[in-house]
Parts: C-alpha cells; structure tokens; sequence
C-alpha cells in the first residue's frame, strides 16, 4: 500500500491532538479525519487506510498519490500554532536556501507562461479556491492549501522591456506543518490547479 511509513505515524497520534493541530474535522464513530485541501474536502479513512474526496457516493474519487503524500504529512506534522503574518520567500524557511533548488525549484515558470502576458486572469481562481485578492505585483491571490498554510501567488506583467516574473510566498510557520518536500509537492499541486482552473499555460 502507497505510504504505509505516513499511515503507521498518523495511526500513532491521540485523534483529538491530531485534529487541534491540523485545525480539522474527526468522525469518531468512523474513525476518520475531514481535511480540506485547496478548497477540496478529503475524508481520510484510518480503519480502511483510504483517502478519497468527500462528496457523495458517485462523486467521490481517490486521492492520487501525491495527494494522498499531503495530506498524510500535514496531519502528521502541522503544529497547532497561529500564523506569524509575516511573508517570506522560499529561501527564508529553515533550510529553505538549501533545498529550494535545482530539481526543487518552485514552479514558478509554469506560472509565468501561464498568467505573464495577462495577469488579471490569475483572479479567475478566487471564487474556486476561496482565495483573497492581494496587492503585490500586477495580479496577487492568497489561496489555503491547507488551514495552516497560505500561499500567495503574485505575478509581474511581461512587455517588450522585461520579461514576465512570478512568485510565490509563504507565511514564516510553513514549515512547521510540512516538510519541505511535502511542501513543494502542496505547492505543484496548487500551481497546477490554479492554471487548469484559469485555463492557461
């Protein structure tokens, strides 16, 4: 089965701890967790060691498995810890200079191709996702990935002069509710979904 090193930690942790510090739901006479990812509920089955999206019987789909990585991490490693307010790059979280590149550069090209010529397409996820308009930039959205981690999304205009910039923020706790491998996975799973929802690249 995908994860069992991530199910056999979680199935570690008292429910009750477990859902302060994800700031989620838990169905005890079920035995399942309710945890919204990118505006998507999940409900993650600890009996069955499944996670599927919550919605009813013909809707429900399998989470896939980077999905699945996430959601996984987060229960198991978010903190029960108000968020600082404070916007950092990358580079600015523990160890962040280190791992944040080569491979595991955020995609932040995917979003230049996709909003660079038109920024203002970037606000056409807002009411899919439940995002904030922000003012950095030409175009600007804050979107939950989970309820402990904001990311902020902000795009440059590209012209003849300069070419078009993208970059995405964190609060200064990201790292505190996800490694940062499972972070930059949250954060292609986002990109990814902004784009298809905009309908760009």
């Amino acid at each position: 089965m995908a994860h069992d090193g991530l199910w056999e930690q979680l199935l570690e942790f008292d429910s009750e701890l477990t859902k302060k510090r994800a700031d989620c739901h838990y169905i005890c006479e079920k035995n399942q967790y309710l945890l919204k990812m990118l505006n998507k509920k999940y409900v993650i089955d600890l009996k069955k060691r499944e996670i599927f999206s919550d919605g009813s019987d013909s809707e429900q789909q399998p989470a896939n498995f980077l999905e699945q990585l996430c959601l996984l991490a987060y229960l198991i490693n978010s903190q029960d810890l108000p968020l600082a307010g404070m916007l950092v790059r990358a580079e600015e979280l523990p160890s962040g200079q280190f791992f944040f590149r080569s491979l595991h550069r955020l995609p932040t090209e995917k979003l230049k191709r996709a909003f660079g010529s038109c920024p203002q397409r970037l606000y056409e996820a807002l009411s899919h996702f439940d995002a904030e308009k922000r003012s950095f930039g030409d175009a600007s959205i804050e979107l939950r990935v989970f309820a402990r981690i904001p990311l902020t999304i902000v795009i440059w205009r590209g012209d003849d002069e300069f070419d078009a910039r993208a970059s995405i923020l964190f609060d200064r706790t990201a790292s505190s509710h996800l490694p940062l491998d499972a972070l930059l996975t949250a954060v292609k799973l986002a990109v990814d979904a902004v784009v298809e929802i905009c309908g760009q690249e």
